[in-house]
C-alpha cells in the first residue's frame, strides 16, 4: 500500500469536520480548517524562498502546535523534515544543521540567540523561521528571520496542487549506538505504514485511504492524542503523525518539562483517547500525581496510554491500573530503523513481565549467521526486522551497511539489540548490544561524555557508563582517573558536571562522578566499560 502523505493530509483536510480540532495546546485550539490552511500558506512559503524537492527543514522547537504545522508543510511541499534536539549546543547544533543539508530552520524564540551565533557557518540555509513565545514579550524576530505567524497567515491557505510522489520522505535524526547523531531516512508513506503495522498488534487500522476517509467521515473527526514526550524523538513524533493522518487532533503540553499534574489535567480537560510516554521517567511521576489526588481527574476518556524507548516496569504499570482499571497499557519496542520488533499490552485482564514482548509480524531473532533463533534454546540473538524499513543513514553508507543486512533475499535492521527467545516464542529483551546509555529516553554516546571530561584539568582519562536508575531507567554516571598527584578528596564533583554542562546537552551531563578505584582500561587500552560499571554501582549501592 502507497500512502503519499501530502495527498492524504489534503484530503483529510477535506473529509474531517471544519471546526474539529487539529491541535490544542493549552487555551489554543486550531481546528482543522486552521490547521489545512496555515500548512499550506507555510509551503508555499518554503518554495518560494527557494527549497525544492527533497530539501531539508529543520525542526527546532519543543513541544507545540507549530511542529505539527510544519510537519504538514513539509509533506506537502515535498520537503523533507529534519528533528532537532532543543537540548543541543552550539556545537551539536551545527553538526545537525550542516550534516542535514537544511535549507530552512524554524526555530522557536527562545532558541534566537543560539541562531544568531550560527547563521554566520550555515551558508546552506536559505530560510530562517523565528516562532514567537507567546505571552512571553519576546520582541521582534531577528532580522534575517521572517516570522512564523506572518507566513502561516499570508495566503489564501488553499492546497498547492503539485504532483507527489511515493518517494517523498523524511528523516528522523537518533542517537544511534555510537558517533554522532546520524539522520534515518524513510519514505514517509512507509514509516507510516510501519506505525500502522505496529498499531495493528493492539487495534484495528486502516488497510487503504479509502478505509481512512470513510472513518473520519463516519466520524467527523479523529481521536485526541497527547504526546507527553517531546515531538522531536521518534515515539512522539509517530504519534503526532498518525493522529494527524487519521484526522485527530494532537494535544501538547506548555511546559517547558514534563508536569505529571498538567498532563493528567489537559487529558481530562480536553478529553483525551490516548496518550504516549517514554519508559519509567514519566509513568512513576503520572503515578505519584494520581496517588497524591485519587479521583481528581475524570480521565474516563482515556483508552490507551503506550511506552517506547525504553522499558516501562510492570510496578508502575500496575499502579497506574489501580487509578485507570479500563485503560490498556501498551508496551511497544523498536527503534528508529525499524518501528515493528513487537509489544506487550498490561490491562486489568492480564499482566506482563517486564523486557517480555510478543514478536512483531515482521520481526525475527536472528544468530551471528542469520539463522532463527530456535526459541527455548537459551541462545541469544539480535532482533531483526523486515516490513517497511529505511533506505539508511544520511550521508553514511559505512553505518548503513552495518545495520541493514540481507539474508535469505529478504532485508532486515538489525540495530543491535539483543534478546532471548522463550518456548512459547515471546522474546525477553537483554539490551542493547553496544555501550549506548539509555536516560529517560535519550540516547547517549560515553565517547562523547568522555572527552568533554578529559578536556578538565583534573582528569587524565574517563569512562562514562549507565547504571540502573527508578526515574531515568539508567543514570549517566563517570568514572574518572584524576590527574597526576591527585587524591579522590580532591574530586571537584559538581566543577567537574559544570564542565560537561558547558559542551554538551543537559541530559548528557553526569548524574554522577566517581574517581576511579580500578584500571579503567585492559593492558591492550581497550576500555574495561563491564568492570567500570560494576564498580560504579558498588560504589553508589545499586544492583546490576
Amino acid at each position: 500500500m502507497t500512502w503519499i502523505l501530502g495527498d492524504i493530509l489534503d484530503k483529510v483536510g477535506e473529509t474531517v469536520r471544519a471546526d474539529a480540532p487539529a491541535t490544542i495546546h493549552g487555551d489554543r485550539v486550531s481546528t482543522w480548517t486552521e490547521f489545512t490552511q496555515a500548512s499550506n500558506n507555510l509551503a508555499r512559503a518554503f518554495l518560494a524562498a527557494g527549497a525544492g524537492t527533497d530539501d531539508k527543514v529543520a525542526f527546532y522547537m519543543r513541544n507545540r502546535p507549530e511542529y505539527s504545522e510544519c510537519f504538514a508543510a513539509c509533506v506537502k511541499a515535498r520537503l523533507i523534515h529534519v528533528n532537532v534536539n532543543y537540548r543541543y549546543r552550539h556545537d551539536e547544533l551545527h553538526y545537525i544543521f550542516d550534516n542535514a543539508d537544511a535549507v530552512v530552520i524554524v526555530y522557536a524564540a527562545e532558541f534566537r540567540e543560539n541562531i544568531r551565533a550560527l547563521k554566520p557557518n550555515l551558508p546552506k540555509v536559505k530560510l530562517f523561521v523565528e516562532i514567537a513565545d507567546e505571552g512571553k514579550g519576546g520582541g521582534a524576530a531577528l532580522d534575517f528571520a521572517r516570522p512564523y505567524g506572518e507566513l502561516a497567515n499570508s495566503g489564501d491557505g488553499a492546497p498547492l496542487g503539485i504532483e507527489r510522489s511515493e518517494k517523498d520522505g523524511l528523516f528522523i535524526y537518533t542517537g544511534g549506538t555510537t558517533g554522532m547523531p546520524k539522520g534515518v531516512m524513510w519514505r514517509a508513506g512507509d514509516f507510516y505504514q510501519g506505525t500502522l503495522d505496529v498499531g495493528r498488534t493492539f487495534r484495528p487500522v486502516p488497510e487503504n485511504p479509502a478505509q481512512l476517509f470513510a472513518a473520519i467521515a463516519a466520524n467527523g473527526r479523529g481521536l485526541t492524542s497527547m504526546p507527553t514526550c517531546p515531538l522531536m524523538h521518534g515515539t512522539g513524533f509517530a504519534l503526532m503523525l498518525g493522529t494527524l493522518v487519521s484526522g485527530g487532533a494532537v494535544l501538547t503540553l506548555p511546559s517547558a518539562s514534563f508536569d505529571a499534574d498538567e498532563a493528567w489535567a489537559a487529558a481530562a480537560r480536553h478529553r483525551a483517547d490516548r496518550m504516549n510516554i517514554v519508559g519509567d521517567a514519566f509513568a512513576a511521576p503520572l503515578v505519584r500525581a494520581l496517588d497524591a489526588a485519587p479521583g481528581q481527574y475524570d480521565l474516563t476518556s482515556l483508552q490507551s496510554i503506550s511506552s517506547s524507548g525504553v522499558m516501562w516496569s510492570l510496578e508502575n504499570k500496575q499502579a497506574l491500573l489501580a487509578h485507570l482499571p479500563d485503560v490498556m497499557l501498551i508496551d511497544s519496542f523498536g527503534a528508529t530503523e525499524a518501528l515493528g520488533f513487537g509489544g506487550s499490552i498490561t490491562s486489568k485482564d492480564g499482566t506482563v513481565a517486564t523486557g517480555k514482548f510478543t514478536v512483531g509480524e515482521t520481526a525475527r531473532v536472528l544468530d551471528n549467521n542469520g539463522r532463527d533463533v530456535v526459541p527455548g534454546s537459551g541462545q541469544e540473538g539480535w532482533l531483526a526486522a523486515a516490513g517497511p524499513l529505511p533506505q539508511g543513514y544520511y550521508k553514511d553508507p559505512e553505518k548503513t551497511a552495518q545495520v541493514f543486512k540481507t539474508y535469505g533475499g529478504v532485508r532486515y535492521a538489525i540495530p543491535g539489540d539483543h534478546c532471548l527467545v522463550e518456548a512459547d516464542g515471546t522474546m525477553v529483551l537483554l539490551g542493547r548490544g553496544s555501550i549506548c546509555i539509555n536516560s529517560g529516553g535519550e540516547k547517549i554516546f560515553p565517547e562523547e561524555v568522555e572527552e568533554a571530561l578529559k578536556t578538565h584539568a583534573q582528569v587524565n582519562d574517563a569512562l562514562v557508563v549507565g547504571v540502573p536508575d527508578e526515574r531515568w531507567g539508567q543514570a549517566v554516571t563517570a568514572v574518572i582517573d584524576l590527574a597526576d598527584g591527585m587524591a579522590g578528596e580532591d574530586l571537584d564533583e559538581t566543577g567537574l558536571r559544570q564542565h560537561v554542562h558547558d559542551r554538551l546537552a543537559g541530559y548528557k551531563v553526569p548524574k554522577r562522578v566517581l574517581a576511579a578505584g580500578l584500571p579503567l582500561r585492559a593492558a591492550n587500552g581497550k576500555a574495561d566499560y563491564k568492570a567500570v560499571r560494576q564498580f560504579a554501582a558498588d560504589s553508589l549501592g545499586i544492583a546490576l
